[in-house]
């Protein structure tokens, strides 16, 4: 019978920090955007699905990049599930990631395993770590939840024995989701039950994909002749499979540069991924047919690709690509779930041996006969329906705590939603001023002069935002609303209207800012900026005086004194002044040196704290500093002492460019995070 207990799992981890206090305004830089020119060329299914309500910001979602590079032996609490055939290790505390499954009777890990946890800039708010089965949702890209906890519970499962059910809320696009794992008696295969529910009175854009970290020396096998191919030069267009441009791309590392593959699996066809090594040995997915794409990613050849593939994990630990199903063709598309409905499915993980080498069809052939002897299709849709019933079950012992964000919108609208409660006693800190606007129709008056706090964007939030008192805290968290909403004229007169009255003016200023810088007042957006930055490091000085102030509150205040300096929890003793002052004053930086004024950027560089001028990102910024007075001999030093951008994002070429004004050698390859062809 399938047992489920803790575990402590150690790895040399970097700690996450403290997340970005600024509300995030725009999205990061997004690779996975389509070029216009190949929209005409798309099924007309696809095409809809491409353009249906992409991701305007990452509100409410914060962005979390606090994380840096110096790893240190960490704790995970794990919970294990196991049967005589396979044990899978999942770590509740981040976006419950399957971070291993064994196969006992072969002795054989059928997943990459990651030895280290090093957070890089993937997640489409920040944060997020390589290596097992993760379960995206949300929007194009790796969710908010890769480095957040979820709640976990025992549950009965369909054969008598426990499930592991995972469950959060997903802020995005507002959808509570559920997985159940079990492993049914002596099966060799990891079952999952997936579903995601809409409660809302309206349609909502739904993104799934199960993202699934093999060894890179494998063959990857997908039941189709051709795919969707997407690179980093944004183009997107059907090519043949496995042949391509010469090569057999099924093998990941016959690619020279990273690039997605989205195999085109004819309907009425098995939904199935696998990949094998020389000898025929690997892992294979299988689901029911909801879950109708399937992908492969490569990280190529090339130097940026082995670059990445580096500063992921330890150099020496061998490659990895990643192979996964999801809701829809690719990964640019949303889905619609219309309104009170919901969508599931049932996927299956386990190990498969067939003949990976030979002409592509009778490859095919051969795997699918050999996952049809092992687990039949009709098998999976019997388990899918076996499960379903068991999808309300309630959980019982409590595992693992996630957020109290469910909680707090269950309570304001009273959803029932059988199988993943969200109960009052999750709710913290974050969840406290809203829930005030909740009961009494008001956001409490906050901390003066601490750094903001969340803020909601959902439609009837800021209906109870334009109804509350006009205070500079309503008029903060309305404008962030408004503007989310696309109301960026009513954000702006929000904003100034909160400015009038507020004791902290830099976070209205800020806000300010990137609305001028949008509209392309690029001079009014610098001198915006510059007066946040005095006004913020006034009440830094000020905050290291008075006395401790709880976390997850609003700097914008009508008054009052400021207190003290925070720590916070995972940060290395870092204090909520210093992530704001960092946040700030990188922002403002750029913003001056934008517009010419080097001397000003220079004030708010000298104005930072000493550890946060040693950070990797903000030696770039030295870097570009120096350049732009005119000093390039001290700048091109900042690169030949070395440096690490902890946060680069993933596709971002500043370091190249900066080297590119500053020297007329090769990018040095520690610097070299390319992922497309030169000139593309």
């Amino acid at each position: 019978m399938t047992t489920i207990r803790r575990e402590v799992l150690t790895l040399p981890a970097a700690p996450l920090g403290p997340d970005n206090p600024l509300p995030p305004l725009r999205p990061l830089d997004e690779a996975h955007r389509i070029d216009e020119r190949d929209r005409a060329d798309l099924p007309r299914d696809m095409a809809r699905q491409v353009g249906y309500e992409p991701l305007r910001s990452l509100l409410p979602a914060p962005v979390r990049d606090g994380y840096g590079r110096v790893r240190e032996p960490r704790e995970f609490d794990a919970l294990v599930i196991e049967n005589d055939r396979l044990r899978a290790t999942v770590l509740p505390a981040l976006g419950g990631r399957v971070t291993s499954l064994f196969h006992k009777p072969t002795d054989r890990e059928l997943l990459y395993v990651n030895p280290v946890l090093q957070p890089a800039n993937f997640a489409l708010n920040g944060a997020w770590f390589s290596g097992g089965i993760e379960w995206n949702i949300g929007a194009t890209g790796h969710t908010t939840l890769s480095c957040s906890p979820v709640h976990a519970a025992r549950v009965p499962a369909p054969d008598g024995g426990e499930m592991l059910r995972l469950w959060e809320w997903e802020r995005l696009r507002d959808l509570p989701f559920q997985v159940d794992l079990w492993l049914p008696r002596d099966s060799d295969f990891l079952h999952v039950g997936v579903r995601v529910r809409n409660p809302h009175e309206r349609p909502v854009p739904t993104y799934w994909w199960s993202n699934i970290a093999v060894p890179e020396d494998r063959r990857v096998l997908a039941p189709a002749d051709e795919a969707w191919l997407f690179g980093y030069e944004r183009r997107l267009r059907r090519v043949p499979v496995p042949t391509h441009d010469g090569a057999d791309r099924t093998y990941p590392r016959n690619s020279a540069y990273a690039a997605d593959w989205f195999y085109e699996v004819p309907d009425g066809r098995r939904r199935w991924i696998a990949a094998l090594d020389e000898h025929g040995h690997g892992l294979v997915q299988t689901s029911t047919g909801v879950l109708r794409g399937r992908k492969l990613f490569v990280w190529g050849t090339g130097p940026g690709g082995r670059r990445w593939q580096e500063w992921l994990t330890e150099p020496g630990t061998g490659g990895y690509c990643e192979i996964q199903a999801g809701l829809a063709r690719t990964q640019l598309e949303h889905v619609k779930l219309e309104a009170e409905s919901e969508v599931s499915w049932l996927e299956a993980y386990g190990p498969l041996d067939a003949d990976p080498e030979g002409e592509w069809h009778t490859v095919l052939r051969g795997a699918e006969d050999r996952l049809e002897a092992v687990l039949p299709r009709t098998g999976v849709d019997a388990a899918y329906e076996a499960w379903r019933p068991h999808a309300d079950a309630e959980p019982g012992e409590r595992l693992a705590t996630g957020s109290g964000w469910g909680a707090l919108e269950v309570l304001r609208a009273g959803w029932k939603l059988p199988g993943t409660p969200f109960e009052e006693a999750t709710l913290g800190d974050e969840q406290r001023p809203w829930l005030h606007l909740l009961h009494a129709g008001s956001l409490p008056e906050p901390d003066p002069g601490a750094p903001p706090g969340a803020t909601l964007v959902a439609r009837p939030w800021r209906d109870m935002l334009e109804t509350t008192a006009a205070t500079p805290v309503a008029e903060y968290h309305l404008g962030v609303a408004q503007w989310h909403e696309g109301d960026r004229a009513q954000a702006v007169r929000s904003w100034e209207r909160g400015l009038k009255n507020a004791a902290a003016r830099w976070p209205l200023l800020r806000c300010l800012a990137v609305a001028d810088q949008e509209d392309g007042h690029h001079e009014r957006a610098a001198d915006r900026y510059a007066e946040a930055f005095d006004d913020l490091c006034a009440r830094a000085r000020d905050g290291a005086e008075g006395s401790p102030r709880a976390s997850g509150t609003s700097g914008v205040s009508g008054g009052g004194e400021a207190g003290a300096r925070e720590a916070l929890p995972g940060s290395g003793g870092e204090t909520s002044w210093t992530a704001a002052t960092a946040a700030l004053g990188g922002e403002a930086i750029g913003a001056l040196l934008a517009v010419g004024r080097t001397a000003d950027a220079r004030a708010v560089w000298e104005r930072l704290a000493p550890s946060v001028r040693a950070r990797g990102r903000f030696r770039l910024t030295e870097a570009a500093l120096l350049a732009a007075e005119g000093r390039r001999a001290e700048a091109r030093a900042v690169f030949d002492e070395g440096f690490e951008v902890a946060d680069l994002r993933e596709g971002d070429e500043i370091i190249g460019r900066l080297w590119a004004r500053l020297a007329d050698e090769p990018l040095p390859a520690r610097h070299d995070f390319r992922m497309r062809p030169d000139g593309a």
